[in-house]
């Protein structure tokens, strides 16, 4: 197959060079900086520049980019796609983009399916991307309204460059789940490490800190508009977050020890049973 793949950082750059190491499929890329494209190029992520006219014959065209810029691009280059092509996002929200390209996808003859690749680093740009990223990693798809074999393609592909779980679900799922399992987190990591003490913590700090505070590093650009795209979501667990918060610090507050340890069991019980482990 010919792959084409629109944005080369960190999601886009490891997709391109996890297929082009590990598949037959032939790729092509193309980015907003013309240096990534040519780097691309010299260590093989990718055969050549996508250009329209390679566009035109690509069976897949998968986009790595902000949500907006994705729908942007397809509004702007659908016309190239061939009848039949299958296009795949792979934006960290999915209702906005579903709304949008589903209904182009039909008028236009390809086929969209929403996804989004369970991986990442707290570092951004093709500078990071690697052929390993996906290994063992969850890959989710948010739309099935194309024939079966469209599906059936796309998983074969996402499971021989690395990605062990596929994962099905409604644009609205995806969103409300993501919002806990991967937005909040990003929310508390950064919130956590503007605490004074953070400037103090050399030598007394140890892999619980390194863990909480590693996506604190992330690229503000993009978790704005996620964060935004999603927003019901998102601040209906900071509303969570922050009334079970309030629970460990009135406990704290008082020194009520049988309050505080009732709600540590809670969480280490919840904690244990979520992993599947046996208490």
């Amino acid at each position: 197959m010919e792959i084409g793949i629109v944005g080369l950082g960190l999601i886009g750059g490891s997709l391109a060079k996890a297929i082009s190491q590990n598949t037959d499929n032939t790729v092509y890329g193309t980015d907003i900086s013309p240096q990534v494209v040519k780097k691309a190029v010299l260590v093989d992520a990718i055969e050549q520049p996508l250009t329209d006219e390679l566009l035109s014959q690509c069976d897949i065209i998968i986009a790595a980019l902000y949500p907006k810029n994705t729908i942007d691009y397809v509004e702007a280059h659908c016309h190239l796609f061939k009848k039949g092509a299958i296009f795949i996002d792979c934006c960290g929200v999915k209702g906005i983009i579903c709304d949008e390209l589903i209904p182009l996808a039909e008028e236009q003859g390809f086929f969209f399916v929403g996804g989004h690749p369970m991986a990442g680093l707290e570092h951004s740009g093709f500078t990071y991307a690697k052929e390993s990223l996906f290994n063992n990693a969850s890959m989710v798809f948010t739309t099935t309204r194309g024939p079966i074999e469209s599906i059936e393609t796309l998983k074969a592909l996402f499971t021989a460059i690395g990605f062990t779980n596929i994962q099905i679900a409604t644009p609205e799922e995806h969103d409300r789940k993501i919002a806990f399992t991967s937005q909040l987190a990003h929310v508390v990591s950064n919130a956590y490490i503007k605490s004074p003490t953070a400037q103090e913590h050399m030598g007394f700090s140890a892999g619980s800190y390194k863990d909480l505070t590693r996506v604190a590093k992330l690229n503000e650009d993009m978790w704005t508009e996620l964060f935004l795209e999603n927003s019901d979501n998102l601040t209906n667990e900071i509303d969570t977050l922050i009334d079970n918060l309030k629970k460990y610090r009135d406990a704290i507050k008082a020194e009520d020890s049988h309050a505080l340890r009732e709600l540590l069991k809670d969480g280490r019980e919840k904690k244990v049973l979520i992993d599947g482990e046996v208490f």
